[in-house]
């Protein structure tokens, strides 16, 4: 029996009792990896770039400028790491309600930061320093890039809720409800401010509802990791 027919046999093993396969959990582990890196990421390059102020300017501008080509690695890392949590998540929810569109918004979200790697925004709010705040055509992909980032992730938490209140997972239903609901409103409320109060705390709104989101994901992969394979064909 070759290398490949004894992992394969393992692999199998493992599904038919209902134990996840070491792929499906390294897959899964990339939910606790992505939103973490770019939660430290963004505060980090905040906080050591000149002239950048992470209290008015959202994380996106952090691609213009000197050394933007860490946040742009940054994101597209980060999405990559998100498609392969998507996957994962698709592999392990293969039946009831949400075992379709929780994957698929997951991996509208992980595109949407492989997207906005190379989409890069126009400046905005002071930031570069000087530098023209004229709408382009890639700015303004880049902010519908932005709108669908956090609508996917917000559908993402409704439609989980769902699940688990079917599952009677009451504790997870409230709280996906409750991400779902400051995700939405931390994103209108950095869009407003953005455009209409002038210096005022657009990139920390925008900072709550990141971390919000990423907590979520987080916190969604570790709790997946421990869950059983079901042995009923996917819907």
């Amino acid at each position: 029996m070759t290398d490949r027919s004894i992992v394969m046999f393992m692999e199998a093993s493992a599904l038919s009792t209902g134990e996840q396969t070491a792929a499906m959990r390294l897959l899964l582990a990339c939910g606790v990896i992505a939103p973490l890196l770019n939660i430290v990421v963004i505060h980090v390059l905040g906080a050591i770039r000149p002239d950048y102020n992470a209290w008015v300017v959202p994380d996106s501008n952090l691609e213009l400028g000197p050394g933007g080509w860490m946040q742009i690695a940054n994101y597209i890392v980060t999405g990559t790491l998100l498609l392969a949590f998507a996957l994962g998540t698709r592999q392990l929810l293969r039946t009831g309600r949400g075992s379709t569109w929780v994957p698929i918004l997951l991996g509208i979200y992980g595109f949407t930061f492989v997207a906005i790697g190379p989409i890069l925004p126009d400046p905005s709010l002071g930031y570069p320093v000087g530098a023209s705040e004229a709408l382009t055509v890639h700015g303004a992909v880049h902010s519908l890039l932005g709108l669908v980032q956090f609508s996917s992730l917000t559908a993402a938490c409704f439609v989980l809720a769902r699940r688990d209140q079917a599952l009677e997972n009451r504790g997870w239903s409230r709280y996906s409800v409750a991400t779902g609901l400051l995700v939405a409103t931390s994103y209108v409320a950095f869009a407003l401010t953005a455009k209409l109060v002038d210096g005022g705390p657009a990139g920390l709104i925008e900072r709550i509802g990141i971390i919000a989101s990423g907590i979520w994901i987080a916190l969604l992969a570790i709790r997946l990791l421990s869950e059983p394979v079901p042995r009923a064909s996917a819907e």
